[in-house]
């Protein structure tokens, strides 16, 4: 099943997520549903917040950009620890059709997570995978990516972000790859 993915100006965006106390049968469906929604978006990674559910659950998957990956299941994610070394890429958002920016991040980081059995995984990361990690992590935290940009940059895309949140630009499949 295809979820409605959540775009700007929706509440949901910048809500607290809650932790998942039981991974049962509704969570793997929920993740199913996320696996396809994403793959159907063209995207390589997706927030519960972006289908409109305010839990700790991203699901990632570079495989189509990186062939050693695979795709991955985050059920309540911490991340406890940045390297110093920073990078920049430029990101886009399911949640923000249109827009592209650089955005300077962590290149490593250390996580913590539960798969879709509910084993613990304590692992460093860098990379593009980190990136990924930190940019669907933000969606839990209530932060997108143009929180990471300057005040002149996210005032240039006002006009683009009200579209957006009037539902005057919507999510399509993208030529490029989504996050």
């Amino acid at each position: 099943m295809l979820y409605e993915i959540q775009t700007y100006g929706k509440d949901v965006l910048r809500t607290d997520t809650k932790q998942i106390p039981e991974i049962d049968d509704s969570i793997k469906q929920i993740v199913s549903n996320m696996f396809e929604t994403m793959y159907a978006a063209e995207g390589v990674g997706l927030a519960a917040p972006q289908v409109d559910k305010s839990i700790r659950l991203f699901v990632i998957d570079l495989s189509p950009l990186e062939e050693n990956e695979e795709k991955r299941v985050f059920i309540n994610p911490e991340i406890y620890a940045f390297g110093e070394e920073k990078g920049e890429y430029e990101e886009g958002c399911l949640s923000l059709p249109t827009i592209r920016e650089t955005v300077t991040r962590p290149t490593t980081i250390r996580i913590k997570y539960q798969d879709l059995d509910g084993k613990l995984h304590d692992e460093a990361v860098d990379g593009f995978l980190a990136r990924v990690i930190q940019h669907e992590y933000d969606h839990l935290e209530k932060t997108l990516f143009i929180d990471h940009l300057s005040s002149l940059k996210r005032s240039l895309l006002k006009k683009t972000l009200n579209k957006i949140a009037s539902g005057e630009i919507e999510v399509e499949a993208s030529e490029n790859f989504e996050l």
